[in-house]
């Protein structure tokens, strides 16, 4: 296993995030035309980083967030609780999560956006006073 700094991966996993990032969906895409380059208050964001067993859609090592786009196979068969599963550990590397669902990233970016920039607002203000 390799590091991204904070959490630990599969090596193979790179090539397959890779190939995600090609493939991108289109909140996929149209989020990540709102934070890529530090838009989102100066703090860089990567797409689709390995961590652990799986790949998360996307990932600051500063925030130590990840944000998680869930489309319509978030919510079939028993993908609700590989989700869950999935978040739990990798929350226990002291990393949050944000979860928009497809639609309100299409329909709703303003939503998503502050949505985003209220949570990294609470951790700074909570940072700062330590």
């Amino acid at each position: 296993m390799s590091k991204n700094k904070l959490v630990p991966y599969r090596k193979d996993l790179k090539a397959k995030a890779r190939e995600l990032r090609k493939h991108s969906t289109l909140s996929e895409v149209l989020l990540w035309c709102e934070i890529k380059n530090r838009q989102l208050l100066d703090y860089q964001f990567h797409r689709q980083v390995p961590m652990l067993d799986y790949i998360v859609d996307f990932y600051c090592h500063e925030l130590a967030l990840v944000i998680e786009i869930d489309g319509e196979s978030h919510y079939h068969d028993d993908a609700p609780d590989r989700d869950a599963l999935r978040q739990k550990r990798i929350e226990q590397y002291k990393i949050t999560f944000l979860r928009f669902d497809d639609k309100d990233v299409k329909q709703n970016m303003s939503f998503v956006l502050n949505s985003i920039y209220q949570w990294i607002s609470d951790y700074k203000e909570k940072t700062d006073t330590k």
